[in-house]
């Protein structure tokens, strides 16, 4: 049976989930309806929120059902932005050089079609956010429209110092938007104590379906929406709503928090082994991010450079060997680029090119991690060897036999 050790791209529906999906199916009435069976939609879809919101630290209305983490991340900071630029400029974003790319993405047409600026933080060399950084940028508040920044990096598994960071913009009257898709289910999320605007969360990334997620908003805060039409969730994202789907994401939420203490215990136990496996089978290999020993790491996350060989070709060596892995965020699979997040880090675009990110989740055993560890070696050294061929005299290149 193949191993699968990618949770950060997605992880597999729990039981709870499909229970509660298929029985909603069911399901016959639009919530916005005012008859009698649309009024059942809409308990069971409020009912949902206030389960979402009970595991996300915040009130009930605060919680925008989305399409999923992408959506979420966008409507916060496109709708933030605008609103923000509603009555006089403020084209500044502050942004770590280290995020995801539907941060990225977005801040960059917004560049290109709203006339921001982007204000790139720089990260240190274990994927942390620069507070002295971030203070200085906040210097002159009165052009900044946001700052936006991950909980926890996607790749290497970095924890940022959420509340002080965003103290510090609270401080400077600039709102903040948290990317807390990679963090959710496996550290405390806290909205309300955060301090922060806006929020984003995804449900696949806790075992609920694929294609709901969620941007808790404050209710002080203002967003502009993405999507017009009928003005459902406060006239922040119009469309009928996906009862199923939230009572799913809902049910996902609820399991994920109840483990998530004791969950925590076993996976931080078993990624420690997994990393101290991957160091004695290759000990050229680099870890990037935080020593687990410094609380720095999500629990989930181990990240490597592998030096000589690329990426790509070991993840087709291990997937053959039976063990899925990731170069990084799935979201650019199939793209051979370098990592960003290693490049912010420092790190040169040949270490950024030998990347591998193995990821644990509820289902992950020590089998799982005696598998990778068996077939790691061997890969590495065939890995190694197409790396060289790739540079050898004459311009001839290589791949794995």
């Amino acid at each position: 049976m193949p191993v699968y050790l990618d949770h950060a791209a997605t992880t597999p529906l729990r039981p709870e989930a499909i229970a509660a999906f298929t029985d909603a199916l069911g399901l016959v009435g639009n919530p916005s309806s005012i008859h009698s069976q649309g009024q059942q939609a809409r308990r069971m879809l409020e009912e949902a929120r206030e389960a979402v919101a009970s595991t996300l630290g915040c009130d009930p209305i605060e919680v925008v059902f989305t399409s999923g983490g992408t959506e979420a991340i966008n409507l916060a900071v496109k709708g933030m932005f605008w609103a923000r630029n509603a009555e006089r400029a403020h084209p500044r974003i502050l942004v770590p050089g280290g995020e995801h790319h539907a941060t990225l993405d977005a801040v960059e047409w917004l560049e290109r079609a709203e006339g921001a600026t982007a204000d790139w933080l720089p990260l240190d060399s274990e994927g942390r956010v620069e507070a002295d950084a971030v203070r200085s940028g906040l210097a002159a508040p009165d052009d900044i429209a946001l700052l936006t920044f991950l909980q926890v990096n996607n790749e290497v598994g970095t924890i940022q110092p959420v509340g002080s960071l965003a103290a510090l913009a609270a401080a400077a009257g600039v709102p903040v938007h948290v990317d807390a898709v990679a963090a959710y289910g496996h550290l405390p999320i806290d909205f309300r104590g955060f301090g922060v605007d806006a929020l984003s969360v995804s449900a696949h990334k806790i075992g609920g379906p694929v294609g709901i997620g969620a941007l808790v908003l404050a209710r002080t805060s203002a967003v502009v929406p993405l999507i017009h039409g009928g003005g459902q969730q406060r006239q922040v994202r119009s469309g009928t709503q996906d009862v199923a789907a939230a009572v799913a994401f809902a049910a996902a939420a609820l399991a994920a928090e109840a483990e998530r203490v004791d969950e925590a215990q076993r996976l931080s136990a078993l990624r420690d082994r997994l990393i101290r496996g991957v160091r004695e089978a290759v000990p050229e290999a680099v870890l990037s991010g935080p020593e687990p020993s410094t609380g720095e790491r999500v629990v989930s996350n181990a990240h490597f450079v592998f030096p000589g060989a690329q990426g790509d070709s070991l993840l087709f060596l291990l997937d053959l060997a039976g063990v899925s892995v990731s170069t990084g965020s799935a979201c650019q699979a199939g793209i051979p680029e370098p990592s960003h997040v290693l490049i912010a880090m420092g790190r040169s675009e040949q270490e950024a090119r030998g990347a591998l990110r193995f990821t644990l989740g509820r289902t992950s055993t020590e089998a799982d991690v005696d598998a990778l560890l068996l077939a790691l070696p061997g890969a590495y050294a065939q890995a190694s060897r197409a790396g060289l061929a790739e540079r050898a005299p004459g311009g001839r290149t290589g791949a794995p036999a």
